[in-house]
């Protein structure tokens, strides 16, 4: 089971902070937004691909407001749940990969302490 039960009404709710967010900074929520835009207008990867892309992303980077929306594009470009799985399979090797790596360097740390 996951942390949120309720996905439409998170995904409501995160809609109605961001319409206040950006009465509060409009010039950043627009420079995001264009962002965003510009990520997602590609001439080489289809709509499913960089969706999944995305919910890899999201799972690396903790983002639930990413995986909402993301899971509702994947789904919409045709993802199924295996293809989201296999994809998500590369963000779960991809996050073992960074903490050995980050051993490596306590390890490193831990030889220039003198210990």
């Amino acid at each position: 089971m996951s942390g949120i039960e309720d996905w439409d009404g998170y995904n409501a709710a995160l809609r109605a902070r961001g319409k206040e967010l950006s009465a509060l900074h409009p010039e950043m929520v627009k420079g995001f937004g264009a962002l965003s835009r510009g990520a997602s207008t590609t001439t080489h990867l289809d709509a499913k691909t960089r969706e999944l892309i995305a919910l890899a992303v999201a799972v690396t980077t903790r983002c639930q407001g990413c995986l909402d929306a993301h899971a509702r594009k994947a789904r919409v470009a045709g993802a199924t749940k295996e293809e989201v799985a296999e994809a998500l399979g590369v963000a779960i090797a991809l996050n073992a990969g960074a903490a050995f790596t980050y051993t490596l360097h306590a390890l490193d740390a831990m030889d220039q302490a003198g210990v």
